[in-house]
């Protein structure tokens, strides 16, 4: 049994063999699972069409990479920069290459030498490069640089506190709502995050958590088994790290089943390793519509030209694009810090999806809000700018209860068929409700009048 993982996903070949061609919708579901078994038996070699592609291809290089590059990889050329594989090869994963890079913190030497086993350290050079060389407390490193505050577990917190576990119907496939299913296709992500709710199983867990073909096999199967299932979100560890024939393998075996209406991927990749987005991946993207992603986002300063480009080439390709980001205490819980986040992500065509109550993985409490903190930032954006702009703020429930989508309180009352309302101006209007039972707990007839006076009523 070979792991589908980083050995696999480093030593992919250089680049896409020719495209197969398209399948019209006509062709049959059997078609689609022969040409699955072709692509994932088909061999690591490089087609030389592939390698002359490979060159060709451009990113564009902005200022904080550009000097990070030539501080501390000086005899690396800028096509070796941009190939996402030497990437890959070249992240930055031991105390000796992080002190020759960044001015650590004894915190942060001491958390670094206390680690065993899974979410070890992994950042990408070029997301390094966004990362303050000096500053411990600066937002973006926090999340990859661990502190000894990761080996605390405060109360609440746990390995699995959604009770993914409990709710997979094989290993790596989560059932928990009806017609949807989240596929876990690895356990390697080009760049690990701190707060990572699935922390337990990434990196090198192993154990119970190894990823391989005959895995995906089963899980496959089940998913055959069980028409109610409509959608299917492919996530991991980060499904984009895996080489363009076995991801195109997976998808083409899901398009196979009839009942899968639209797959779905989620992936931090087009932020930390931009260059992963070559055009032979988005052309075999495409391929698979209808086709939805869901990146995470963390923080404005992400939204660089090389995320801006990787962006644009999977809008381009029809991909609808949403925003996933997690509420980060003293990173990103501030109106200031999220509106432009919110903005940058829309003049990208990434629609601000959801906003993450931080999950109570072990050892994360160094980076959780109080949810009043998430109902303020969505206060601060709802009627502030536009509504594309703000995303729902949730709590995925412990345990296994699901996202739990929370709202400030604009319901101020009832006052007989009138519902009493107040806007993003803190304004009070009425709304004739007749027969509504929606704030009929906090009847409060008296209120109108005080706000006719004040020029305040509907």
């Amino acid at each position: 049994m070979r792991t589908i993982g980083v050995l696999e996903t480093v030593s992919a070949e250089t680049d896409e063999p020719p495209s197969p061609k398209t399948v019209s919708p006509s062709t049959s579901r059997k078609n689609n699972n022969d040409k699955a078994n072709r692509l994932i038996h088909r061999g690591a070699g490089a087609s030389v069409v592939g390698i002359a592609e490979a060159r060709r291809e451009s990113f564009p290089t902005g200022k904080a990479a550009r000097q990070f590059q030539r501080k501390y990889f000086p005899g690396v050329t800028a096509q070796d920069w941009n190939d996402w594989r030497w990437q890959l090869r070249s992240r930055i994963k031991s105390l000796a290459e992080l002190e020759r890079m960044f001015k650590l913190s004894d915190d942060e030497r001491d958390a670094i030498l206390r680690h065993k086993g899974s979410l070890p350290v992994g950042i990408t050079p070029y997301y390094a490069s966004l990362l303050d060389r000096d500053n411990p407390d600066d937002g973006l490193r926090r999340t990859h640089i661990p502190v000894g505050q990761e080996y605390i577990r405060t109360p609440g917190e746990a390995d699995d506190p959604l009770g993914e576990d409990h709710d997979a119907q094989v290993p790596g496939l989560v059932h928990r709502y009806p017609d949807r299913v989240l596929f876990l296709a690895t356990g390697f992500c080009s760049t690990y995050c701190r707060y990572c709710t699935r922390s337990r199983m990434v990196g090198e867990a192993g154990g119970d958590y190894s990823f391989s073909k005959s895995q995906w096999e089963r899980a496959l199967a089940y998913i055959e088994s069980k028409p109610q299932i409509r959608d299917v979100l492919i996530s991991g560890g980060d499904p984009l790290t895996l080489s363009d024939d076995k991801l195109d393998y997976l998808l083409t075996r899901l398009r196979a089943i009839p009942h899968v209406e639209f797959i779905r991927l989620g992936t931090k990749v087009p932020v930390v390793l931009p260059m992963r987005v070559t055009r032979a991946l988005v052309r075999m993207l495409r391929r698979h519509h209808p086709l939805w992603m869901s990146i995470h986002v963390t923080h404005p300063s992400e939204l660089t030209p090389e995320v801006t480009q990787a962006m644009a080439r999977l809008a381009d390709a029809g991909i609808p694009l949403g925003s996933q980001t997690v509420l980060l205490k003293g990173i990103n819980d501030d109106i200031e810090v999220m509106k432009p986040l919110m903005h940058g992500l829309l003049k990208r065509r990434v629609k601000p999806y959801y906003l993450y109550q931080c999950d109570p993985i072990t050892g994360s409490a160094q980076f959780r809000t109080p949810v009043s903190k998430g109902l303020e930032i969505i206060e601060g954006l709802r009627g502030h700018t536009t509504g594309y702009a703000v995303p729902q703020y949730v709590i995925d429930a412990p345990g296994g209860g699901g996202k739990i989508p929370l709202l400030p309180e604009y319901v101020v009352g009832r006052d007989g068929e009138d519902l009493l309302l107040r806007n993003f101006e803190g304004g009070i209007y009425r709304y004739k409700d007749p027969g509504g039972t929606v704030g009929a707990d906090r009847q409060t007839p008296d209120l109108p009048i005080a706000l006719a006076a004040d020029g305040l009523g509907g």
